[in-house]
């Protein structure tokens, strides 16, 4: 991406005048406070973010960024933020979406934005429940769920958010967790320098509606067991010691010791692996992946849409209105 000569930023450089208005206790709180401090960190001037949403609590992200923002329709942030990324291919553009809005409403722009590997970054803050509209069940939430809309329990069976990307061809998949601040800097680290689409699941508290709902595996006294990072080229080692392992067998992942632990590649060719490991089940011995679960290089859309516009221009040359509306089949009306 273009830039400007390396600017020097601080956290309050991208905060922006408006009140942060979340509950108390909310997970948006701590990711903003990580996106702002990581932004700060990229030496890139704050002209050229462009930080876009559509409709949740998490959604309110662009008000409170002193960057470009556009505050879009329910599901729609990744066409819109399409858009601007084909009309200004240098900015760095970072759609901000919740379970809902992205995969219930949403669900078809945002797979096609990752078959396409749009060079944009999604952050995906799921807390399993629709918060702004006052706690219905969402595409993320648990079978059995009591809510508004599922007064004896959401029968649905829920998305994976990870396996969905990984389906739908995302070059850049990782998962995060609120609290977890130096984990999610990384993460956020990461999906910037990734050419390409980079969609990041952020497990998030909704202290109103949800409370608690990953707190079996994202607590401190209970994470170090639930949790295994994926970190490419590192084996898969965890426990507060990290005395235990993961290895995958043609049929199943067990546990084993640091020794025998597989290495973690993120950019093989399949993605399998990843695949399997992110379908483990949250009560089961196998520990909860976060980090990053695929980082592959391929061609980006809009660098596609870019030099196709410059090949025919340089052929055609530029053209003019009167040409465009002559073009083709034209009617004399009378």
């Amino acid at each position: 991406m273009a830039t400007t000569e390396a600017t020097s930023y601080k956290k309050n450089d991208f905060v922006s005048d408006q009140e942060v208005r979340w509950c108390p206790g909310c997970g948006d709180y701590a990711i903003l406070n990580a996106v702002q401090q990581t932004f700060a960190g990229f030496g890139i001037p704050k002209e050229q973010f462009a930080v876009i949403s559509g409709i949740g609590c998490s959604s309110r992200f662009p008000y409170y960024m002193n960057t470009f923002g556009f505050h879009t329709i329910h599901g729609r942030a990744p066409a819109l933020a399409t858009g601007v990324k084909i009309a200004n291919p240098n900015l760095e553009v970072w759609v901000i979406t919740g379970d809902g809005d992205a995969l219930s409403i949403g669900g078809n722009h945002l797979i096609h934005a990752m078959r396409r590997n749009m060079d944009m970054k999604v952050l995906l803050f799921n807390n399993r429940i629709y918060g702004l509209t006052k706690g219905q069940y969402s595409p993320t939430t648990v079978p059995g769920k009591v809510t508004g809309s599922s007064p004896f329990g959401s029968l649905d069976a829920p998305f994976n958010p990870i396996g969905l990307a990984l389906g739908a061809g995302a070059s850049f998949v990782a998962r995060t967790v609120d609290t977890q601040i130096k984990h999610l800097k990384g993460v956020l680290e990461a999906a910037h320098a990734h050419k390409g689409f980079a969609f990041v699941e952020i497990l998030q508290n909704c202290v109103i509606f949800n409370d608690k709902c990953f707190d079996h595996i994202t607590e401190k006294d209970v994470r170090d067991d639930r949790q295994v990072d994926l970190r490419p080229g590192q084996p898969l080692v965890f426990g507060k010691e990290l005395e235990k392992g993961l290895r995958f067998t043609p049929s199943d992942i067990e546990i084993c010791t640091p020794e025998e632990a597989t290495t973690w590649n993120a950019d093989g060719p399949t993605g399998a692996n990843a695949y399997r490991i992110c379908q483990g089940s949250e009560s089961g011995e196998v520990p909860v992946p976060i980090g990053i679960f695929r980082q592959v290089q391929r061609p980006t859309l809009d660098e596609g849409i870019a030099k196709q516009v410059n090949d025919v221009t340089e052929k055609l040359g530029e053209g003019t209105l009167e040409s465009l509306l002559n073009a083709g089949d034209t009617w004399d009306v009378s």
